[in-house]
């Protein structure tokens, strides 16, 4: 990214930085993926229980990395036993904090995000003490109409692609609701392989900070 379009993104992240402050939301500017590990540990207690939800920004940040550095007690549910990892999933719950990404934050500092079982979701809304999420600047989106349409165009294809999940997006890399004129918020295809079944947006928070929202220079995940 040249000087020019850094400057112009960087004039967007504070206009949602603001926004997300106003809402009670932490936000916080990292020009590199490389430094948020750093920062991310400086929002951890050791010996914390942490959890965390799938999110390839987490890996790309190297965060994943950070969380299995023995520091904290991790509530690991990618390497658990398969039939264990549903009662791992609800352990995230009573976890210290919670640690994931957005499939899309607004400038008017507002958080989308579409699950498949509504895990992560679930864990974002109640439960841990502190939600603490990683963003590229690539999932800044001017509304939540914006919003909406990045997670079929570009989210829930890949997400189906790195999944290998049977559905309309997977094979067409867009949402069926396109092709059927009906593209609402919640319109998808009926595939037993759907991922976007429950739509959250957190705007106002009623506990100030819990959720802290790492928003960074550069392009990270889908």
């Amino acid at each position: 990214m040249d000087q020019n379009a850094r400057k112009v993104m960087e004039k967007r992240i504070k206009k949602t930085i603001a926004a997300l402050e106003k809402n009670n939301m932490m936000g916080i500017y990292v020009e590199r993926k490389e430094d948020v590990p750093a920062k991310v540990a400086e929002l951890l207690r050791d010996g914390s229980s942490v959890a965390f939800g799938g999110s390839m920004s987490l890996e790309e940040s190297g965060v994943m990395e950070l969380l299995r550095s023995g520091r904290y007690h991790l509530i690991d549910r990618d390497r658990c036993a398969p039939e264990d990892k549903p009662r791992v999933q609800r352990e995230a719950f009573f976890a210290d904090a919670f640690l994931c990404s957005s499939n899309a934050v607004t400038e008017n500092g507002e958080l989308y995000n579409v699950d498949g079982i509504g895990n992560r979701t679930a864990a974002i809304v109640f439960g841990p003490e502190s939600v603490i999420m990683v963003v590229g600047s690539n999932k800044l989106c001017k509304n939540l109409d914006d919003a909406a349409v990045r997670v079929k165009t570009i989210a829930a294809p890949a997400n189906c692609e790195r999944l290998n999940c049977t559905t309309y997006c997977h094979e067409k890399g867009e949402c069926v609701a396109f092709a059927s004129g009906n593209s609402c918020m919640t319109s998808g295809c009926s595939s037993e392989g759907r991922i976007c079944c429950t739509y959250v947006v957190c705007a106002q928070q009623r506990i100030k900070n819990r959720i802290k929202v790492i928003l960074v220079g550069e392009e990270l995940g889908y």
